[in-house]
Parts: C-alpha cells; sequence; structure tokens
C-alpha cells in the first residue's frame, strides 16, 4: 500500500508542496510477466518534496519496502562497468584498512554478491544482509553468505549479540531505498567497531539537479542525498562524515566515509563540498522550485524526436530495461508505438514487459536480428558500456540515442 507522510523522513518538519510531480506511474522494477499484459496494474503518485529545514529531497508517500523488495529484478553482476568499480574497491579498502582474515566485512543491501566476492576471493571474512529472497539465494550459490532481511537496529542488535561487529560496512545504492532512515543510520551505528569505517555511496542531488535527471526519481527511491542532507542524518546518530569522493558511477554519485563521532578528523574534502552545495543553491527553494520546468522541456523535446524518426519511417528500440527507464518511458507516454522493444542482458527481465506502458524486454540479440534504425539507451549513465557492447549496430547504418541530460545522438 501507499502510505501518505506529511513530514520529513529524517528531521519531522512538515512538507509543503512538491517541487515535481511525475503524475502517477508503476513501481519501477515490477517488469511484468506477459500474461499480465491485461490485468490491472496499481500505479502510485510519484512527486517529490524538499525538506526546508534539513533539506533531504524525498517522496512523501512510502510504498512498502516489502511490496518493493521482496522479490528484486535487479542484479548487480549483470554490468561489467559496475563489477570493475567494486573490485577497485575492494581490492583498496583491503590495502587501505589492512583487512585480513581476523577482519569482518558487512555489506547492506548486498544484492547478488558482486561486491563481496572480491573480499572473500582475499580471504577476508564477509556478511551481506539482502531483503530479497531471489537475489540472495544468487548471492549463496557464488558463496557469499547472505541473510534475507531489511537492516536496521533491530538487525544490527542480533548482529552484536552474535559477537558480530563490521571493521568495514559497505552499504552501496541502498541509502536512498531506506524509508526510516533514522532506524538504519543507528543500526550502521550499533554494528560498527569503534575503529571501523562505513561507506556510502548514493546519487549526488546536485548532479539529479544539474544534469536533470529527473528519471532516477522512482517509488524505491524513498530519499535523493546531497551532502548536506547525509551530514544531518549521521549526526543526529553521532557518526559523522570524514571524507567524501565524486564517482562517475550512476550519473554522479557520492561515497562518504563515516565513523563513530570524533574517531578522526574529517578531510577538508567534506566541508568544501557542502559549500560547493550551498552556493549551488541546494539550500534554498527557489532552487527546487525551477526544476520541473526543465524536467518537462526534456519530455517535450524527447517525443517531438520520436514522432519525428516515426514519420521518417525509422524503427526505435531501446536498450537496458533499468528502473530509470521505467520512469523516463511513464513519464513522457512512450508505449510501443515509440518503442518496438527494450533489449536486456539480464535473463531474469527478458520475456518480460516494462511496468505501465508493457513494451517487451528482449536478448540483446534481437537487435542485431531486427536491426533498428536508431537505438534509446535508457540507462543513459552506461552509454559509453553500452555502445561498446552494441559496436556493431553503426554497421547498418543505426545510431545512438539519450534522453538525459537532454535528447541527443551520441557521437
Amino acid at each position: 500500500m501507499s502510505v501518505p507522510r506529511t513530514a520529513c523522513r529524517l528531521c519531522r518538519t512538515k512538507l509543503t508542496a512538491p517541487f515535481l510531480d511525475l503524475g502517477m506511474s508503476p513501481l519501477a522494477n515490477s517488469l511484468l510477466p506477459p500474461e499480465y499484459a491485461n490485468k490491472m496494474e496499481p500505479f502510485y503518485p510519484l512527486a517529490v518534496y524538499a525538506c526546508p529545514k534539513c533539506w533531504l529531497v524525498q517522496l512523501p508517500r512510502t510504498v512498502s519496502p516489502a511490496r518493493i523488495f521482496r522479490h528484486y529484478a535487479y542484479f548487480s553482476s549483470y554490468s561489467s562497468s559496475w563489477l570493475a568499480h567494486a573490485r577497485a574497491y575492494a581490492d583498496r579498502m583491503i590495502a587501505e584498512r589492512q583487512l585480513t582474515a581476523g577482519s569482518r566485512v558487512l555489506e547492506l543491501a548486498s544484492n547478488d554478491g558482486y561486491l563481496l566476492q572480491f573480499f572473500r576471493d582475499r580471504g577476508v571474512p564477509v556478511l551481506g544482509i539482502e531483503p530479497a529472497a531471489n537475489v540472495a539465494n544468487a548471492a549463496e550459490e557464488r558463496g557469499i553468505p547472505t541473510r534475507v532481511s531489511f537492516f536496521g537496529a533491530r538487525v544490527a542488535a542480533g548482529l552484536v549479540e552474535e559477537g558480530f561487529a563490521a571493521d568495514l560496512l559497505v552499504a552501496n545504492n541502498v541509502f536512498a531505498h531506506v524509508p526510516d532512515l533514522n532506524d538504519f543510520v543507528s543500526g550502521i551505528k550499533a554494528v560498527l567497531k569503534p575503529t571501523g569505517l562505513a561507506t556510502l555511496e548514493f546519487p549526488h542531488l546536485l548532479k539529479l539537479l544539474d544534469e536533470v535527471q529527473f528519471d532516477t526519481i522512482y517509488h524505491e527511491h524513498y530519499s535523493y542525498f546531497s551532502l548536506i542532507a547525509a551530514s544531518a542524518a549521521f549526526a543526529a546518530h553521532k557518526l559523522e562524515v570524514v571524507d567524501v569522493e565524486e564517482l562517475g558511477t550512476h550519473g554522479g554519485s557520492l561515497r562518504v566515509h563515516v565513523t563513530h563521532a570524533g574517531a578522526r578528523a574529517a578531510s577538508p574534502a567534506v566541508e568544501a563540498l557542502r559549500t560547493r552545495e550551498r552556493e549551488a543553491g541546494l539550500t534554498r527553494a527557489s532552487t527546487y522550485a525551477a526544476f520541473g520546468e526543465r524536467v518537462a522541456k526534456i519530455k517535450h523535446d524527447l517525443l517531438t524526436l520520436l514522432i519525428d524518426l516515426r514519420r521518417q519511417g525509422k524503427r526505435v528500440a531501446g536498450y537496458g530495461a533499468a528502473a530509470k527507464g521505467a520512469t523516463l518511458l511513464n513519464y513522457c507516454g512512450i508505449r510501443t508505438d515509440f518503442l518496438e522493444f527494450v533489449a536486456d542482458k539480464s535473463p531474469h527481465k527478458q520475456g518480460h514487459l516494462m511496468p505501465g506502458v508493457h513494451v517487451p524486454v528482449v536478448s540483446p540479440d534481437v537487435i542485431r536480428t531486427e536491426k533498428p534504425d536508431v537505438v534509446l539507451i535508457l540507462p543513459w549513465n552506461l552509454k559509453t558500456e553500452i555502445t561498446g557492447e552494441l559496436a556493431d549496430v553503426r554497421g547498418w547504418g543505426g545510431r545512438f540515442l539519450v534522453p538525459i541530460p537532454r535528447p541527443e545522438w551520441v557521437a
């Protein structure tokens, strides 16, 4: 069920008017089996608010986490660039933190073991916490111990009782998915060793606004973080951001390094980025008020381009049945009249329909047999990886198109 919220999920300040309303939309990762094509499908309001006190950007309505995450279609291991990112992180942390067989690495929302396998292979004990049983099973099959649960204070207390405390706690692309931030952060506080380090990666709100990444807004992303808002969440539980890195992943992300408050001095990079965020207007309501018009322009420009392509008799296919693609297609009303199919490498998505718009999801081999004139890359953040894998499309005169930060052709 969709549960209305009228207060900020972090500081409880009353939320007023949304700065962006994307209308009614289905759950972005709830791909449909073909037999459900003519059945009723739940849609929920998708509007975004900014808290006027702590500046946490958030959805004021919450779809139950169990409805979204108990069975999940996203498997991290199908992106080669993401695997490379994970391996590099593991190698770095093992060296910097001097992790050994006596250390403990805990990952929250550990998915299919894509990251923990690189610690395990170096002899470092690991444990994953993953709410989606189907994804956790894939991790177990590759030898990654994984518990099926939503992480919070209760789970953390259980781990501590078992004698498990984390030298390194990792939470990649899960912070935005947490409906109860205070419970989640208090759990991190409880399970982290006194000298331990937690690192969290999440898309950066500054990038979302600068590059009009509205398609990263969907129901499973309850919150959208600036460093300012993330720092407030940790400080409320006596944790401190001591370093921050700006990453290129997911269109622009932050990796924050978090310790118990006072455990070490913060890097100058932390305050420098907070200052940049304030100068960019992330603590001013006017910054958010102008966003909706920029989003509407992308919709109009993309639809105009697709209409022109259809009038020219061009065939258009999509690539990447990603959640951001579901938001884009539903907001713009792009169905099979514009897009013949969406190709995706994941066999867990193939044979299904994109939620809401019901565009079929197929194997990438279909692109090579059907030879469309245009491939619309829905996970635009992976355009380099995708155009490399589909380089032969150019051989029959095909072209690549991305929708964000504006509809444009990929050279």
